[in-house]
């Protein structure tokens, strides 16, 4: 009555037909997957695996990135030799702004600028100089001891008409008194 599509005449017959085909499937099927993943497995787990250009994980690189914000550095004030003469402070510090007069700043030799403030008095100057006026912060945002300050203003001051003496070291006007 119906016919059937399939033909069943034979045994059914694989791809494996003798011992050996059957072992060779069995080295393929479970052995050679084993082996592929003990080399992914050596492979993900190796450390030098960086990409290309990029030192990120490098001990260089974790030190810059975890080192402080801030430093001490701590400074023997004691040492008169080492103090700056006010010649140095103003061309080191403050020549940035009053050598142009930038941001307000009196010029350097400006009589006329300088004889209002030279009015004041030194004790006012050397003030205004280490705790920063106007546009000026404090020091002028310099680094430097209170007596180099206190000789920068002297030179500058001086350079614009005054005759104030230039301040001298702690220890410098201890011998002086003896």
């Amino acid at each position: 009555m119906s016919s059937d599509s399939h033909d069943h005449d034979g045994p059914h017959e694989g791809p494996i037909k003798t011992p050996k085909q059957l072992i060779l499937a069995v080295v393929f099927a479970f052995v050679v997957p084993i082996f592929l993943i003990v080399l992914l497995v050596k492979y993900v787990a190796t450390d030098n695996r960086g990409g290309a250009g990029s030192d990120g994980l490098g001990a260089e690189a974790v030190a810059r990135r975890i080192q402080p914000v801030g430093s001490i550095q701590v400074k023997d004030a004691s040492d008169a030799g080492a103090l700056k003469t006010g010649e140095q402070v103003f061309t080191a510090q403050c020549s940035a702004c009053h050598a142009t007069g930038a941001a307000g700043a009196p010029k350097f030799g400006d009589s006329a600028a300088w004889g209002p403030r030279i009015g004041a008095g030194y004790a006012a100057l050397l003030n205004s100089a280490l705790k920063g006026k106007n546009a000026m912060g404090p020091q002028g945002g310099g680094d430097f001891s209170d007596l180099e300050i206190g000789r920068a203003v002297v030179y500058m001051a001086n350079k614009g008409g005054a005759s104030f003496a230039e301040p001298k070291a702690p220890a410098a006007a201890a011998s002086a008194a003896n």
